[in-house]
Parts: C-alpha cells; sequence; structure tokens
C-alpha cells in the first residue's frame, strides 16, 4: 500500500475511532469507547506509517538524484 493510501486509511479510522468513542460517551457504552480508542490508535499508526514511506522515499529519490549528478 503507498503512502497516500496508509494516510487516508489512517484519516478514515481516526475519524471513526472518535465518533464510536462519541457515541459510546454519550450512550454509556465502555465497550464502543474501548472500540473508538483502539481504531483512533490504529488510524494514527497507519497516518505514521504513510508519513516513514513518503519520507524514505523521498530520500532514495533524494539519493538517486545526488548520485546521477555525479555520473
Amino acid at each position: 500500500m503507498g503512502s497516500t493510501a496508509d494516510k487516508v486509511k489512517g484519516t478514515t479510522n481516526e475519524a471513526i475511532g472518535k465518533a464510536k468513542q462519541g457515541i459510546g460517551e454519550a450512550t454509556g457504552s465502555d465497550r464502543l469507547q474501548g472500540e473508538g480508542v483502539v481504531q483512533e490508535v490504529k488510524g494514527k499508526a497507519q497516518k505514521a506509517m504513510g508519513d516513514a514511506k513518503e519520507a524514505a522515499k523521498e530520500a532514495l529519490d533524494k539519493a538517486a538524484n545526488a548520485a546521477n549528478k555525479n555520473l
């Protein structure tokens, strides 16, 4: 999965997780609140993975460009 897809999925999971937490709080459902926390954390991790993939790609592109200039 590409960095953009990771970021989109992460953002979606974060939003759904926050919504679950709010609904769980409003309805008094500890289970739903817990699911929301887990899903939000999963979303944050997915976004971080997307950021890491993007940074790695940028670093590789810079290295390749620098190598090509030295040829």
